[in-house]
């Protein structure tokens, strides 16, 4: 039988409790659980006298819930105001008997086209007027203010009918929510009404938008349309507050849903949403009413290459892992909603994963401290868009696919870490002391990406070069925030912080004075938080924390590499480079090698108090740069670090280490003589994996 968990939520919890995060994450997921899985199972898809037989398999196979009801409108309401749940009992009733506990879903991904029919005005339209159409899903869109009301009276019949019920663990709000651009009826008033909130008075916002600019200038927020983001020159600022606004439509509709559910629900259940891991949108953290969040994440189809000639198979190994640090800060818990389960139809090629990858996926996903992992779905689909893609059984219903019976093996492999779990387990000291935080501000990136002036400027790709670096280092990473208290973290990585502001330039100055060790990157405050330049010198702002002045920038062509030296090795980088003039009391550590600038510094150190600043002010071709820099800093400040090869990941939860290897070679792995091998073996082949109790 699998572990049993107990849901139960103490009555002092209760009586405490008012919602949102402040509950208890072990409340809902006890500790000695550990994790525990999860499979999507769509009954309206399969003849009811299949519902049984599917269950019980799904049960059998060491699933502990499953997942109902994400896109079933139609369904739960076949008709306006009259809704049918009989079905969904039913379903309710077997996953119980098979001791599966349950997820449920809002449907707000896919509306009944009889809704879309009546009212065309809930459908999305693009920038150039096509608006969607039934037969696909996210079609409707968040800024349609009778979507937005109508979505919620369905809710509050799913509310209703389940917020009480035990068999229920807790709510998915809507599927992989997106950014709408939207341009339909109710967009460009919503915009306006945004923008009063959000500047008060027109003055305020020709201002933010330097609107004497091509003589811009409004009198009125009545005069303001929604920017068209293909129409050359358009205000760069306007653009940026309808990314802030269509995010804030994502962020907000969710928030309108979890409240409905509140209104009806037991504390006993937690509310979350499931996001495609993007690193370019400010609605991803913004809703404040879920417990915690959750993600998607499909590692192979075609789009990358991962490692060696079968890397394409394995996939990527930063995906997962910079999505588990990344989900992780936002509330301390997060979920893994879609964990790829074998081929997929969709990609823009569909090879199979390599055999043993999808377990290495799960247990990379369990080593950032996810509580929960789910998958996209038990049975393959037989017709609809998503033909061939695969299940955790094949098309006859029965037969468990090759990613299948690795989530069957995680299973059983996860019932062998609870038996050997110690509620008085802690972190390796070693690896606490190298515990690393990366700053991650939305708005700086959506604004680097709205102004690249680069074509070969990647703004992900350059938080990867510094991540991947601190990964191999063994380090933990967390991706922060702007209001997170830094003073934890022995090193701060700041990449790459375009819009500033005083008060953020004095908390990493006291970040750094208080004995942190700070790490700054090329285009960090060169504009204030309006997105303006400063009206000063490059940088100006800036040259006091980084002990050095901002004489300009370059840009190089991509054919045409230039040369860094650092610790008298050659590094290349096109992107970005800034040419600084250091003041006496810093070290320069990198300098220019080619260009008409040769000699000058575009890497400085220098102490600040009990700690330092390094700036990096270059973003180098292949990252090995990076990695280099932090290498040399980690090292000065006597912070232990490893050296593990690209591919391989190690991570520690729970009293449990879990190394990784995505890589095409074979990785032997040095375990102190105390440490008991779970899992694996100390020779870790590539899509394996190493477990052991330290």
């Amino acid at each position: 039988m699998p572990f049993k968990i107990d849901f139960k939520i103490p009555m002092l919890f209760i009586l405490l409790n008012s919602h949102a995060f402040a509950q208890n994450i072990e409340a809902f997921f006890p500790s000695e659980a550990l994790t525990t899985v999860g499979v999507y199972y769509y009954p309206e898809h399969w003849d009811a006298s299949q519902w049984d037989r599917d269950l019980k398999n799904i049960s059998d196979m060491g699933f502990e819930f499953t997942h109902l009801g994400e896109f079933a409108w139609a369904q739960l309401e076949p008709e306006e105001g009259k809704y049918d749940f009989t079905w969904l009992d039913k379903a309710l009733e077997l996953a119980a008997k098979h001791h599966l506990k349950v997820i449920m879903c809002t449907s707000t991904a896919t509306p009944p086209v009889w809704l879309v029919r009546k009212h065309p005005d809930v459908l999305a339209t693009e920038e150039d007027g096509t608006k969607m159409d039934h037969g696909s899903r996210q079609h409707a869109t968040f800024s349609s203010n009778y979507y937005r009301s109508y979505s919620m009276k369905m809710i509050e019949q799913l509310a209703k009918k389940y917020g009480n019920d035990k068999r229920i663990i807790g709510w998915q709000l809507d599927n992989e929510p997106r950014r709408f651009l939207d341009y339909g009826q109710d967009a460009p008033q919503r915009f306006r009404d945004w923008l009063k909130e959000k500047y008060k008075n027109i003055a305020a916002l020709n201002d933010a938008w330097g609107t004497n600019f091509w003589s811009g200038t409004y009198t009125s927020f009545d005069e303001i349309n929604l920017p068209l983001h293909k129409q050359w020159g358009m205000n760069l600022h306007a653009r940026l507050d309808h990314y802030r606004f269509a995010d804030y439509e994502t962020a907000s509709f969710l928030d309108d849903q979890a409240k409905e559910i509140r209104k009806y629900s037991s504390p006993n259940q937690w509310i979350t949403s499931n996001y495609i891991p993007m690193y370019d949108v400010s609605f991803i953290g913004m809703s404040k009413e879920l417990d915690f969040v959750s993600y998607t994440r499909y590692m192979v189809h075609g789009n990358n290459d991962g490692i060696g000639s079968q890397g394409y198979r394995v996939g990527d190994y930063s995906s997962i892992a910079m999505a588990n640090d990344f989900f992780r800060p936002l509330k301390g818990a997060y979920g893994v909603m879609e964990l790829q389960p074998g081929q997929v139809n969709w990609g823009s090629i569909n090879p199979q994963p390599l055999p043993g990858t999808t377990r290495l996926w799960l247990w990379h996903v369990f080593a950032g401290g996810s509580k929960f992992t789910c998958t996209y779905r038990y049975r393959a689909p037989l017709y609809g868009y998503e033909q061939y893609h695969y299940g955790i059984v094949g098309t006859d219903g029965v037969t468990p696919t090759p990613g299948g019976l690795e989530f069957s093996q995680f299973t059983k492999e996860i019932n062998t870490l609870r038996k050997k779990y110690n509620t008085k387990s802690t972190l390796p000291d070693s690896y606490l002391k190298r515990k690393t935080a990366i700053l991650f501000n939305p708005d700086n990136v959506m604004g680097i990406n709205l102004n690249k002036q680069t074509r070969v400027w990647n703004t992900t790709e350059h938080f990867l070069k510094y991540y991947k670096a601190a990964k191999s280092f063994g380090a933990p990473v967390d991706f922060v925030r702007d209001s997170t208290d830094f003073s934890k973290y022995p090193v701060l990585i700041v990449p790459a912080y375009q819009m500033i502001d005083q008060q953020m330039i004095d908390k990493l100055t006291a970040y750094a004075h208080n004995g942190g060790n700070l790490v700054l990157t090329c285009r960090s405050g060169i504009q204030n938080r309006k997105g303006h330049l400063w009206e000063a010198k490059f940088y100006e702002p800036m040259w006091k924390l980084i002990g050095s002045q901002v004489e300009s920038y370059d840009l190089l062509i991509p054919q045409a590499p230039g040369n860094i030296k650092f610790n008298n090795e050659d590094f290349e980088w096109i992107s970005w480079g800034d040419l600084l003039k250091p003041n006496k009391e810093t070290s320069i550590w990198g300098t220019y090698d080619s260009e008409f600038y040769k000699g000058t510094p575009a890497i400085v150190h220098h102490p600040l108090g009990k700690g330092t600043v390094t700036y990096i002010g270059v973003d180098s071709k292949k990252g090995d740069l990076e990695k280099q820099v932090l290498t040399k800093l980690y090292n000065q400040q006597n912070i232990a670090i490893e050296n593990y090869p690209e591919g391989v990941m190690v991570d520690y939860r729970d009293g449990f280490g879990i190394a990784v290897n995505y890589s095409d070679t074979i990785y032997n792995m040095n375990l102190p003589h105390t440490a008991e091998i779970l899992i694996g073996t100390k020779a870790i082949k590539t899509a394996d994996v190493l477990v052991w109790k330290y």
